[in-house]
C-alpha cells in the first residue's frame, strides 16, 4: 500500500522517479554571425541556457563587440563590421530567429530556449526584406516561431517520390508533427508549409508565386519563369547571372505578411525537384539564404558578384 502511494505521489509531481520518460529538457540554441549572405563566418556560439528576460541584443553583446544605435535597440557594428556604405553599396546588419526575419529591434526581442539566432551583414540594394531563409534548418520546424512549435504540412504536387524524400529528411531531423495537405490550404499563422513539385505546378500557390517577381517581393534571389522551363539565378544586386535549365533544382523559403513561412522544394523538371529534395539537410543548407542545385552541386543564393 505504501509503495503504491509513493508511486502515485511520484507520478503526480512528475519528479523523475524513474517511471516514464518525464519532460524533456529544452534544446540548446545557437548564435551565428556572418557576412555577405553567409559567405564568411564571423563566429558561432552554442546557447546552452537562457536567462529570464534575456534579449537577442544582450546575448549578442556577451559574445561579440557590438555598437548600437537608436537607443541601443539596433546594431550598427559587430566586431568592427559596420552598416552604412561599402564600395557604394548599401549594407547593414539583419537578424533571423529560427530562419524567420525578425520584426522588431534586437533590444526588444526576447530570447527563448532553443532559438537559433543568425546575424548577417549584407548588401540590401535589391531588397531590404528577406522574410525567411533556409540556412537555420532544421529550424523553424523544430522550435517554431515566437516560442510556439508549429505543425508541418507537406503539399505534394506531381512529385510523390520527392515528397517522400522530403518527409524522410524532416523526420531524420527530429520533426514529428508532419501531415500532408492539398494546395488549396493556404499559408497561415499556425502552420509551416513545405511545397514540393516542379515549378509549373508550385506556381499555383500564392505565396510561392511571389518568387516570379524577384527578391523585392519574395526575398529569394532566384526568379522562376512562368513557363516553368527555367529559373534565373540572381546576384546580390538582383541582376540575372545564370540560368537553371533541365535538371536544375531550387530550395528556398518565403513568407506573406504575418503568415508563417512557406518552404519551396522545386525544380525545372522531376530531376530538379528530386535534386532539391536531396539537398534538404543541415549540412547543405547551413548559413545559406537559399540554394539552387545544379548538376548535383548546391549553389548558394544570391550569387556573389565574382561568381561565374
Amino acid at each position: 500500500m505504501k509503495r503504491a502511494l509513493a508511486l502515485l505521489i511520484c507520478l503526480a509531481v512528475v519528479s523523475g522517479c524513474g517511471f516514464g520518460p518525464g519532460k524533456p529538457a529544452p534544446a540548446s540554441g545557437s548564435l551565428t554571425v556572418t557576412r555577405d549572405f553567409g559567405e564568411e563566418s564571423l563566429g558561432r556560439h552554442r546557447i546552452k541556457s537562457v536567462s529570464d528576460g534575456e534579449t537577442v541584443m544582450r546575448r549578442l553583446q556577451r559574445d561579440f563587440e557590438v555598437k548600437t544605435r537608436y537607443g541601443g535597440n539596433f546594431v550598427q557594428e559587430i566586431d568592427g563590421v559596420a552598416g552604412g556604405r561599402d564600395g557604394g553599396k548599401r549594407v547593414d546588419w539583419f537578424y533571423y530567429v529560427n530562419g524567420i526575419e525578425a520584426g522588431n529591434g534586437a533590444g526588444e526581442r526576447k530570447l527563448r530556449p532553443g532559438d537559433s539566432i543568425w546575424w548577417d551583414h549584407h548588401d540590401w540594394s535589391a531588397t531590404m526584406r528577406i522574410p525567411a531563409v533556409v540556412g537555420s534548418f532544421p529550424e523553424p520546424f523544430v522550435s517554431g516561431s515566437e516560442g510556439r512549435r508549429l505543425p508541418v504540412r507537406l503539399v505534394c504536387l506531381k512529385a510523390e517520390d520527392a515528397c517522400d524524400e522530403v518527409e524522410t529528411r524532416l523526420q531524420d531531423a527530429g520533426i514529428e508533427d508532419i501531415g500532408r495537405s492539398v494546395l488549396e490550404q493556404s499559408a497561415g499563422r499556425e502552420v509551416l508549409r513545405v511545397i514540393v513539385g516542379p515549378w509549373s505546378e508550385v506556381r499555383r500557390d500564392t505565396a510561392a508565386r511571389k518568387l516570379e517577381s524577384g527578391p523585392q517581393e519574395s526575398g529569394v534571389y532566384a526568379r522562376p519563369d512562368k513557363s516553368g522551363r527555367r529559373i534565373d539565378l540572381l546576384t546580390t544586386s538582383g541582376r540575372d547571372a545564370r540560368v537553371l535549365g533541365p535538371g536544375g533544382g531550387l530550395l528556398a523559403a518565403t513568407r506573406i505578411e504575418a503568415q508563417q513561412p512557406t518552404w519551396v522544394v522545386t525544380g525545372v523538371d522531376q530531376t530538379g525537384v528530386a535534386a532539391a529534395a536531396a539537398a534538404l539537410t543541415e549540412d547543405e543548407l547551413a548559413n545559406h539564404f537559399a540554394i539552387a542545385v545544379e548538376e548535383g552541386r548546391a549553389v548558394p543564393l544570391p550569387l556573389l558578384p565574382e561568381s561565374p
